[in-house]
């Protein structure tokens, strides 16, 4: 399967909005928010989120023109904390699993975090039971650091998080 990797941008919105519908149905302990919460945003927030800022981006995975993979990567705002990025909302369509489409995201994602001036560490949580993202994560440098027990709640179930942490090597202090 060739899968092409991109940046989305506002023009995409409809299709983002679509993809990310679909993984919180599929996989709602994968996430933080909800399909109830994402379905009521407007089209203007869809939009914002793959505006052109430069400390933010999220990235597509294609297969035959269709969106099959998503992955976002951020720098907070606050001062403190603007040496980091935050890896969040990957998902790969299911179909489209164990081809590359998930590495080739986190890929992009990783190296977006690296092109932003004196980011030095990437962070990232994975749902505790998902061993498949997990993996990948520590396949492509993640450390584990910590859990979060019951750090949300899906149907009353508790769902711990893993919390990793990537250092770019060659930028960080001493």
């Amino acid at each position: 399967m060739n899968v092409t990797i991109r940046r989305l941008q506002s023009d995409d919105s409809a299709l983002y909005r679509d993809i990310r519908l679909c993984s919180l149905a599929e996989d709602p302990t994968a996430f933080l928010a909800s399909r109830r919460e994402d379905e009521a945003r407007p089209m203007s927030e869809w939009r914002t989120r793959l505006g052109g800022a430069t400390d933010s981006a999220v990235f597509g995975a294609f297969a035959n023109d269709a969106l099959v993979g998503i992955c976002g990567v951020r720098r907070p705002s606050r001062d403190k904390v603007r040496h980091r990025a935050q890896i969040w909302g990957m998902y790969v369509a299911p179909e489209t699993r164990r081809h590359g489409a998930g590495r080739a995201l986190l890929r992009a994602a990783i190296e977006h975090a690296r092109s932003i001036p004196a980011v030095d560490v990437v962070t990232l949580s994975v749902n505790c039971s998902n061993l498949a993202a997990r993996s990948l994560y520590i396949d492509a440098g993640f450390v584990p650091w910590g859990i979060d027990r019951d750090a949300f709640r899906v149907d009353g179930v508790a769902q711990d998080e893993e919390h990793m942490s990537r250092t770019f090597e060659s930028r960080a202090p001493h």
